[in-house]
């Protein structure tokens, strides 16, 4: 029987930058946005802030566009601070690119199981793209320890068409024969 995993965001992850003010590197996102236009060009931001120092530091969404070129469904969520608008920029790698961030989900993501404890086959699936290490994800699930779930893969009794070593933000399927 195939069993079904979700891995959900909890909140916005930990922006990884360094702070100008206090060195800190880690800014926390809200989801608000600070909209400026400039006769015929708007520029957008994503409002962050620092966790040591509350400063708050802007990550660049829009710059010099055309206000005609942005959609307006766009325009109406930036000037209603939509916090899933920001959840989705952050996951964005052009976003993430051109201010030079990285992200941190410790913490912000859960497994959703469901799990009856009776299954041999198991698809995960990611509802944001959250780079987790698969024996994270099947220690949590099963029950186990990492290192347990580390010996099973070393073992053969975990098996998968992704790698099992690093980390994936993809949906995939596991095998676990006991």
């Amino acid at each position: 029987m195939l069993e079904n995993w979700v891995v959900v965001p909890t909140c916005l992850p930990v922006v990884l930058r360094r702070c100008h003010a206090c060195g800190t590197g880690c800014f926390r996102a809200n989801g608000k946005f600070r909209v400026n236009a400039n006769h015929k060009l708007i520029d957008a931001w994503l409002l962050v802030l620092c966790t040591g120092c509350g400063d708050t530091a802007k990550l660049t969404i829009l710059e010099r566009v055309n206000v005609r070129s942005v959609r307006p469904e766009l325009l109406e969520l930036l000037h209603e601070n939509d916090l899933g608008l920001a959840a989705k920029l952050l996951q964005d790698p052009a976003v993430l690119r051109r201010n030079r961030i990285a992200l941190d989900w410790e913490g912000a993501w859960r497994l959703g199981t469901g799990s009856t404890g009776h299954f041999r086959d198991v698809s995960v699936r990611f509802a944001a793209p959250i780079p987790v290490r698969p024996a994270r994800l099947i220690a949590e699930g099963c029950g186990l320890s990492r290192g347990e779930v580390e010996r099973l893969i070393e073992e053969g009794k975990v098996v998968s068409a992704v790698r099992l070593r690093g980390k994936v933000s993809r949906d995939f399927t596991f095998t676990l024969k006991r």
